[in-house]
């Protein structure tokens, strides 16, 4: 199984202008179709810091994203990072400038000869056209290794990584594994309390388990690698029958449940069953009325 690292290139993320979100939605398609990520990393428009970085980065991983740094403008570093990175000279594709061409045009726009600049990447890369921005990507690849280089615009970035990314990696490396979690909600325990419990399930490695503390709560994370869902799925439930058996009624819910629904659950099924015992009703009737609150379970 191949392993990635995300490398989030711009000023603005280090001055905290901007959130990169990006690096978050990459991290969720790469786990889904079982690519482990090892490594993010955050950096500056800075081409030599960057062309530094990226060859780090592949000494590490078999597969490293960039995002952003493929804009116009002359601080846009991407392009010139990686040729530094290769050894190697930008090269003016005609194709790509005929593609910029076309897409301004269908907004009745012109473009400027910055734009031109999209239209260079470093030589032997493969360029990837951008049917929803400006911003061609590319990829080069060294031996079984590659650097996939994807516009920051979060847009172009979620598109290209479903259209082109994803299915480059998918036939490149032969993905067939996934990677699936879930996530346990406690209430009531400390941290530490939750590890002197579960500690020794801590230390599996297929499935994993993961604590994260929040305010008010600790999280238990399963995370399983296989070839499907369904065994996932069963890898996952083994350990969580038994991180139940051992945490109890301090596990209030899976993954996007709240300690509000789960309150609100269990009121509800005590008036439920209050109606029952009291005014007599039929147990059929008042399920049937309450059917789509009852088939969730607090567990």
């Amino acid at each position: 199984m191949p392993n990635a690292e995300i490398i989030a290139i711009g000023t603005e993320l280090l001055l905290g202008e901007i959130q990169d979100t990006n690096t978050h939605y990459l991290a969720r398609q790469l786990r889904d179709h079982g690519v482990n990520l090892y490594r993010t990393t955050m950096i500056g428009d800075n081409a030599h810091r960057v062309a530094e970085l990226v060859n780090e980065a592949l000494s590490r991983a078999d597969i490293v994203i960039t995002t952003g740094g493929l804009g116009p403008t002359v601080d846009d570093p991407t392009r010139e990072a990686l040729a530094i990175a290769f050894g190697v000279e930008i090269e003016y594709q005609p194709a790509l400038w005929e593609q910029i061409q076309n897409r301004f045009m269908r907004f009745s726009r012109t473009p400027t000869e910055n734009n031109k600049r999209q239209a260079y990447i470093p030589a032997g890369g493969i360029a990837v056209e951008n049917p929803v921005g400006t911003a061609p990507c590319f990829i080069m690849e060294r031996g079984d290794k590659c650097v996939f280089c994807l516009p920051g615009v979060p847009k172009e970035m979620e598109y290209l990584t479903s259209h082109a990314l994803m299915p480059y990696l998918l036939e490149r490396y032969q993905l067939t594994d996934l990677i699936k979690a879930r996530v346990l909600h406690t209430i009531g325990l400390g941290e530490s309390s939750v590890d002197d419990m579960i500690g020794d399930l801590e230390l599996l490695t297929n499935p994993t388990v993961g604590l994260l503390a929040k305010s008010g709560q600790v999280d238990v994370r399963i995370t399983a690698k296989a070839s499907s869902e369904a065994q996932a799925d069963v890898m996952i439930d083994e350990v969580e029958q038994t991180i139940r058996q051992r945490l109890g009624s301090a596990i209030y819910g899976i993954d996007e449940e709240t300690i509000a629904e789960a309150v609100s659950l269990l009121l509800v099924r005590d008036h439920i069953q209050a109606l029952v015992a009291v005014e007599g009703l039929d147990t059929g009737f008042v399920e049937e009325q309450f059917g789509k609150i009852l088939s969730k379970q607090v567990k």
